[in-house]
């Protein structure tokens, strides 16, 4: 049931993944994007650079969202309470309706681009 909704998802996604890799062709790393179609293996999703990606998955069972991004080097919210390390690779998985909208694609797609777009002037992401 799960892999014929990710079809399903699939098919009005990938458009719209097509497109974002379009027009970032020119901004991103040599070799990327990456558009990903590998609904048999239970992914479809859009690879912006090797920090930044999002796939629409299940496990067989149930679907799910995964966006990949790296944390700011700099947070104003981030409190004396904790350590907060540069450039920590962040994941986010959320679980996906199978009766998922247009708008909710578009919405999780644009999540993606504006981490990516207001990601801090990074030259080199180091670890601590």
């Amino acid at each position: 049931m799960s892999l014929e909704s990710l079809r399903e998802v699939r098919d009005r996604v990938l458009p719209m993944l097509e497109l974002t890799a379009d027009n970032y062709r020119n901004r991103v790393p040599f070799g990327y994007p990456n558009v990903v179609d590998n609904v048999e293996g239970g992914t479809v999703g859009l690879e912006i650079e090797p920090s930044y990606a999002i796939y629409f998955s299940t496990d067989g069972q149930d679907m799910f969202v995964e966006i990949y991004r790296r944390s700011p080097r700099t947070d104003n919210r981030a409190g004396a309470g904790y350590q907060k390390n540069a450039g920590q690779p962040l994941f986010d998985r959320r679980p996906l309706s199978p009766q998922v909208t247009d708008q909710e694609l578009r919405n999780l797609i644009a999540d993606l681009m504006s981490y990516f777009n207001m990601q801090p002037g990074l030259i080199h992401i180091s670890d601590d």
